[in-house]
């Protein structure tokens, strides 16, 4: 499963207005220049985003977008589907009667794994907030981990 840039490039651009925009507008130009995102890109997005009530916009000088709620109170998970990007592992469509073996009805014999796998990163993304990501509260491992997983790959080149 690959997260498309459109998912990338949204929580970028929602993590940029959490940290800069506490209290005031911020102007997608800056958001775009900061992250290094095209603005006309990023106008899109906002445009999903408004719609899914995950941010708003202030017309005028000064103007700009603001979080619709807390940092704390905006899921990975929310900013990923209000751009229409599928948290999805397996082949086939979500609520579409075909399968994953093309024309058939019948699933793919590793269908379930993939499924599951789906699951669990929904459950990650809805796990982790803005305020999470941009207060450093995200981590890859615990500190103990890195040590038992060089181990265990010593072990198996062993």
């Amino acid at each position: 499963m690959k997260l498309t840039t459109k998912g990338r490039y949204a929580v970028m651009a929602m993590a940029d207005l959490a940290r800069f925009g506490t209290g005031r507008p911020v102007a997608l130009a800056d958001i775009a220049e900061r992250q290094e995102i095209s603005l006309s890109y990023l106008e899109q997005l906002f445009a999903k985003l408004r719609r899914g009530d995950l941010v708003k916009s202030v017309r005028g000088p000064g103007g700009g977008y603001l979080l619709s709620r807390d940092a704390d109170d905006i899921r990975i998970s929310d900013v990923i589907l209000a751009v229409d990007e599928p948290i999805n592992a397996t082949r086939c469509e979500v609520g579409s009667p075909k399968g994953c073996m093309g024309n058939s009805s019948s699933r793919c014999i590793t269908h379930d794994l993939w499924a599951e796998l789906s699951h669990q990163i929904h459950l990650f993304l809805g796990s982790v907030s803005l305020g999470d990501v941009i207060n450093g509260r995200v981590a890859t491992t615990h500190p103990g981990a890195r040590a038992s997983e060089q181990q265990a790959i010593s072990n198996a080149a062993d």
